[in-house]
């Protein structure tokens, strides 16, 4: 089907006639219930019977017919005599009583015999309000109607459209039946049918089509990029260059959507591109004048000899601090002299005066970036179509030779004030300190093995702070350029899984997460599809989802010794931690392998800690008291405090005064004990096995 039909607008008003009401007496005919049969072109021909019909003919039988049938005359041997153009339901309840034998085939019905065409559509989806009826219905009927013959005009007039709208609806009536029902069944709405009905190959519909059908989702995206790849429209960089106008006087032709949702295609883009060139060499002129080599193109990038280096951006830092003032100031200028270039193309009647301002933008986007790079003359420039302001620009100046080291007090003074100021040191938040008294090496790793893990899983479970961490660490290697490493691939991302020689998973934290990956790896080979191109047709949830799963994966705060602390590793790990509010106790409690590395004296601790000291505890083996802490932990859903990544409090605010505590004699009752130190049992067996 064609997909795109031109819609022409006329330019002159046409005065308006007042059309006179028709008015149309219906003549009711009573015919044989066993003359009577369904129209094909009833909006719900071949539907099974709902589960109201026999209710309707038990009304029937008591009460007899009250409304009459709207029918038309047979077709051929293969119709009945009259067939029903609505009243589907009513002629399956005349069946039932018929197959019961309340009635006979001579049964008499009450019809209206419609001969006219028009009118015939007109009670095909006017009459028709027992059941609402849905817009697939709409559009197979209207396709129906299409292959009787019937004219677009004549079905606007019967059913009071306008002509565009039948127009719309009949080109949606030659998409793939599967896309159709998909339509009607909810898996796919009425934009992403027309956007299938734009597919000129039809076996691709229903592929796509019955794909959803299936369960695998309409995969939008695949379809827009078929459509992208085969068109230019009035998006393309060329057009804010080139004007409707200016391409149309050159003979380019435009083809408008059938349905107003895409921007209008342009059949001729070889057209487009002659027309941007011939303004864009104008421009350029100016500039080959001042003895600048430009190259115009509208399509690759042209090939450069080596010895030109391209000038571009200067980040924070490149410069010396003066240098970089004079910099951003021209690059004010120059985003200045965009903004008027971009309005003065908007005034297409004046394209000189445009023409004008882009040549005054690329004059301070050349200061710019000689400003950028030390004053060092730009020699060479390559023009591209823009969006905005009609052409974009590159500038390239020769590279400056090697200077050897011993040669490096003879180089001139200009060659070496481009020296990077001193590093800026970013500020860290407070992260907790480790609990190393009485901990050795082996059980310092696996408490912070544990609480990575932890970690792992809450972050996972918030896309959100996922994001952040991600977003972060990118800005620290492309932005900060900490750490930077060269990988096959496009972007230089380093990143590595934690997955530590000595380890363990735990199913419930990082096991879970590990699982959600190997699900989604399957899923990935199952689509058959690019790794990039199964990622884009993924909805927004299922990509925020995956990006906080690679990024908790990445995440590994473990130390290997106590005297191995990773400062800045745990501030990060303390900010994470209380943007996805971890709480590794959701998911996890102490069990026996996490528990084994300790001391008895550190797992009664943790008894009494969680409120679950036992006298008996006492006279346990190490195995089994290791059993019974963690038979108790997760009793209370208990894990230990070293596992939480949660800043410390800062035990020096509103302390106490040691000598007006050791002067008082209690705690003042008001006072409700704030302020006030008091050593508890549990805390002098603290001491006793920290001493110990």
């Amino acid at each position: 089907m064609s997909d795109l039909v031109p819609v022409i607008t006329p330019t002159t008003s046409i005065p308006e006639t007042p059309t006179p009401a028709v008015i149309f007496t219906p003549v009711e005919r009573i015919v044989r219930l066993g003359d009577l049969g369904i129209a094909r072109e009833n909006l719900r021909y071949g539907e099974p019977p709902d589960d109201d019909i026999p209710t309707l003919a038990a009304t029937l039988k008591a009460a007899g017919q009250l409304q009459p049938v709207t029918v038309r005359p047979g077709r051929g041997k293969k119709e009945q005599p009259f067939m029903a153009l609505d009243g589907r339901r009513r002629r399956l309840a005349l069946a039932i009583l018929l197959e019961a034998g309340d009635i006979d085939e001579d049964y008499p019905v009450r019809t209206y015999v419609e001969t006219d065409p028009a009118r015939q559509a007109a009670a095909v989806l006017l009459t028709n309000t027992a059941v609402p009826v849905h817009v697939a219905d709409v559009i197979a009927a209207i396709g129906r109607m299409l292959k009787s013959k019937l004219t677009i005009t004549a079905m606007a007039r019967a059913l009071g459209y306008d002509e565009i709208e039948i127009k719309r609806l009949a080109a949606l009536s030659g998409v793939a039946p599967a896309a159709l029902v998909a339509l009607k069944a909810g898996r796919i709405t009425l934009r992403q049918t027309r956007l299938l009905a734009r597919l000129p190959d039809r076996q691709e519909q229903e592929a796509l089509a019955q794909m959803t059908l299936d369960g695998h989702g309409f995969q939008e995206w695949r379809v827009s990029e078929r459509l992208d790849d085969s068109r230019v429209t009035t998006r393309d960089r060329r057009c804010a260059l080139v004007d409707p106008r200016a391409y149309a006087d050159a003979g380019g032709r435009t083809e408008s959507d059938l349905f107003g949702e895409l921007p209008p295609v342009l059949l001729d883009p070889d057209i487009l591109t002659d027309v941007w060139t011939r303004r864009a060499r104008g421009i350029a002129a100016v500039f080959e004048a001042e003895g600048i080599s430009v190259h115009v193109t509208a399509g690759p990038e042209p090939e450069l000899t080596d010895d030109l280096e391209a000038l571009g951006y200067v980040y924070g830092g490149s410069l010396p601090a003066e240098e970089m003032a004079r910099y951003r100031a021209q690059r004010e200028v120059f985003n200045d002299r965009t903004e008027k270039a971009r309005i003065a193309l908007a005034d297409v009647e004046h394209p000189d005066v445009a023409d004008l301002a882009i040549v005054d933008m690329i004059h301070a986007r050349i200061a710019s970036d000689q400003t950028g790079c030390g004053g060092r003359v730009v020699t060479t420039m390559v023009l591209w179509p823009a969006a905005e302001a009609g052409v974009d620009v590159r500038c390239y100046t020769p590279e400056e030779p090697e200077i050897d080291d011993e040669d490096e007090d003879a180089a001139p003074e200009a060659a070496r004030r481009t020296s990077a100021p001193p590093a800026y040191v970013p500020p860290e938040v407070e992260a907790p300190e480790p609990e190393t008294e009485g901990v050795n090496h082996a059980l310092h790793t696996v408490r912070t093995d544990v609480a990575t893990r932890g970690l792992i899983r809450a972050l996972a479970d918030d896309p959100g702070a996922g994001l952040t961490a991600l977003i972060a660490r990118l800005f620290t290697v492309l932005v900060r350029r900490a750490h930077i490493g060269r990988v096959d691939s496009a972007l230089a991302i380093t990143a590595c899984g934690f997955n530590p020689a000595n380890g363990r998973v735990i199913e419930t934290l990082d096991g879970d997460v590990r699982r959600r990956l190997e699900d989604r790896r399957t899923a990935w080979e199952a689509s058959g599809k690019t790794v990039i191109g199964w990622v884009h047709g993924l909805a927004h949830g299922e990509k925020m989802g995956l990006l906080a799963e690679l990024t908790a994966i990445s995440l590994d705060v473990r130390e290997e010794k106590t005297f191995s602390i990773r400062r800045s590793a745990r501030a990060e790990a303390a900010e994470l931690a209380a943007l996805c509010q971890a709480d590794i106790t959701l998911h996890w409690t102490p069990d026996a392998p996490f528990l084994q590395p300790h001391s008895k004296g550190l797992l009664t601790g943790m008894l009494e800690t969680m409120g679950a000291e036992d006298e008996r505890a006492k006279t346990l083996r190490k195995t089994e008291l290791v059993d019974w802490v963690a038979e108790q932990a997760a009793q209370r859903t208990w894990a230990p405090a070293a596992l939480s990544w949660a800043a410390p409090i800062d035990a020096d605010q509103d302390a106490p005064d040691v000598e007006d505590q050791a002067a008082g004699d209690g705690v003042d009752e008001d006072d409700e004990g704030a302020g006030a130190f008091v050593v508890t049992p549990a805390g002098k067996a603290a001491l006793d096995v920290a001493a110990a």
